[in-house]
């Protein structure tokens, strides 16, 4: 696959009945829970869950987020969905993409980006990540595929 940088974490996703919208095409917010879904299972692989964060009193909460939605998905379509870590400032935020192939074509269907910043979950202040973060997600950091 085409894939926009290096060494992408995926999920297999495919359009169900329920996430089609009246134009018979996935509906725009199905998109957006199938990215919280891959960032969740990559933090995951990586070794920060959601207890680890209550643990720690720290999250990556995202402070924006943007989707190109580029063509449309139809019920039952095949999809991958990746996702990848690309930048950081090593203090409070982090930069997370996206990227959504039809199976069938090979065709890019969607681009997102988040952009996260560490908080504190007891005051929801921004605060420095800790270094579990710092060792889980920097590491994880990957670089644009060539040509890209």
């Amino acid at each position: 696959m085409a894939w926009d940088f290096a060494h992408p974490f995926t999920l297999q996703v495919m359009p169900q009945a329920d996430e089609i919208d009246g134009l018979n095409h996935t509906n725009n917010a199905v998109y957006v829970q199938w990215c919280e879904r891959v960032a969740w299972a990559h933090s995951g692989s990586l070794g920060l869950a959601l207890d680890d964060y209550r643990r720690l009193d720290r999250a990556m909460a995202i402070r924006r987020g943007e989707y190109d939605y580029l063509l449309p998905t139809a019920l039952h379509d095949e999809l991958t969905i990746a996702t990848w870590l690309v930048a950081s400032d090593g203090k409070l935020t982090l930069q997370r993409r996206f990227q959504v192939i039809r199976q069938r074509d090979q065709a890019t269907v969607l681009r997102g980006v988040w952009l996260l910043v560490c908080i504190e979950l007891s005051s929801g202040r921004a605060r420095r990540m800790p270094p579990e973060f710092c060792q889980a997600y920097l590491s994880a950091m990957v670089e644009p595929a060539c040509g890209r």
